[in-house]
């Protein structure tokens, strides 16, 4: 559907953006057309994320029951996972802005993440694997601002929700065929992890070859957008309201649990049998993918702002339950994934729309960067800090921590920024 109505003429900017003629018909139309480089950048992170998630699928099972670490070094391990792309998202960001070619900018972090799956069939050490993933999320955090600014550029103001939505929605896609593919393949060739990897880097490959031919071109550079250096991005996005967007954006990401501890806290305290862990992603992927474009929508028409924090309380509902809940199995585990899911589908692409237009176009990638980095850093901590109360305590501890002052934060986010009714 979303295929047959995308058009595009501009180089800078799809013909959805375009003011419409005075008819009610042809502005319900345009608004109805979804621009093609959104279609082309999420296909993109659709079969990008298959690739990573191909990779990782496994990831804390193996590294909990296979190589016997605790809490405290998987809250580390996942505080890394999710910190490593923070300074690289500024550096990012900066680039595609300094030289006015977000396109190019982003392909680099593609191609990057693409190198690094035809790697892995040549290194057998933990270290040597800890490089590659390092490597893998440095290529993320290079290419995120850009691509996030290209979508900005692509559509109106008024319908950047739905846009984001689409976008987050096709690359969980990504995210949930990726274990799938993970398992297709290794059921079809018995211990053929390098088949996989092999795999993983051809979809990779392919997300690079989709951006490159599918995707447009930015406008040429202004010759002020090349006389700014960092310090003078950095200055003109110190106003206000961008200011505490980031620190209530920062103070909620510091009490968000990190991904591998969510899932294996959730498969312990729910009693959920050790081999479905690398299944529960999945649950939450389906739940991201069919919540986001509905969100999307209802963000651009009721308030960005506020959706982007009732997605946080999905996430404390979730933390909560996990503390205090007397049920455990499947039906109690589908609830809380549910909850995550809408988490996911109601934050990611949500903050990006609300933050996007209260930052000034020739720093408006590297603006991005700042709070993308900014929430990154905070949620790596958060993640150590739930992996040390669960070590030091235990689960039901960590969980209750993070719940209870999750609530505090959310009453602290909405006093600290107050964005206008439909922000």
């Amino acid at each position: 559907m979303y295929l047959s109505q995308a058009r595009a003429t501009d180089p800078c900017r799809d013909t959805t953006a375009e003011p419409a003629p005075p008819s009610a018909t042809s502005g319900d139309t345009a608004r109805s057309r979804v621009p093609a480089t959104v279609l082309a950048l999420g296909l993109v992170s659709l079969v990008t994320d298959a690739s990573a998630e191909m990779v990782t699928a496994i990831l804390p099972m193996y590294l909990m029951y296979g190589l016997g670490i605790g809490y405290l070094q998987l809250g580390a391990l996942d505080s890394l996972h999710t910190g490593a792309t923070a300074l690289f998202r500024i550096g990012g960001g900066y680039a595609a802005d300094r030289f006015g070619h977000s396109k190019a900018v982003a392909t680099g972090g593609y191609a990057l993440s693409a190198l690094t799956k035809v790697a892995f069939p040549a290194v057998g050490s933990a270290p040597a694997i800890g490089a590659l993933v390092t490597a893998d999320r440095i290529g993320k955090g290079i290419r995120t601002a850009p691509r996030d600014a290209l979508i900005t550029a692509a559509v109106p103001e008024q319908d950047l929700g739905r846009a984001f939505g689409i976008h987050r929605a096709m690359d969980t896609c990504g995210a949930l065929l990726g274990p799938l593919l993970a398992f297709a393949v290794l059921l079809a060739v018995p211990g053929g992890y390098d088949t996989a990897f092999l795999v993983s880097f051809c979809l990779a490959a392919t997300g690079v070859v989709v951006i490159v031919a599918f995707v447009r071109r930015d406008p040429n550079p202004t010759p002020h957008r090349r006389a700014l250096g960092l310090r003078a991005h950095l200055t003109s996005l110190r106003t206000p309201a961008i200011g505490r967007c980031t620190l209530a954006a920062a103070l909620l990401g510091l009490l968000t649990v990190g991904d591998m501890s969510f899932y294996v806290g959730l498969q312990h305290r729910l009693d959920v049998p050790a081999e479905a862990l690398p299944l529960l992603p999945i649950g939450t992927a389906l739940v991201f993918m069919a919540a986001a474009v509905p969100l999307g929508v209802l963000a651009d028409r009721l308030g960005r702002w506020p959706l982007f924090l009732c997605g946080q309380l999905s996430a404390c509902g979730a933390y909560l339950f996990l503390w205090q809940t007397p049920f455990t199995g499947w039906p109690a585990t589908a609830l809380v994934l549910t909850l995550y899911g809408l988490f996911y589908a109601a934050t990611d692409g949500v903050l990006m729309a609300h933050i996007a237009p209260l930052l000034p176009q020739e720093s408006r990638t590297t603006g991005l960067a700042v709070v993308q980095s900014a929430q990154s850093l905070a949620r790596a901590g958060g993640a150590l800090a739930f992996g040390t109360v669960a070590a030091f305590g235990d689960l039901a501890t960590a969980f209750a921590a993070f719940g209870c002052v999750s609530v505090v934060a959310l009453a602290a986010a909405r006093l600290i920024h107050r964005p206008g009714k439909h922000s």
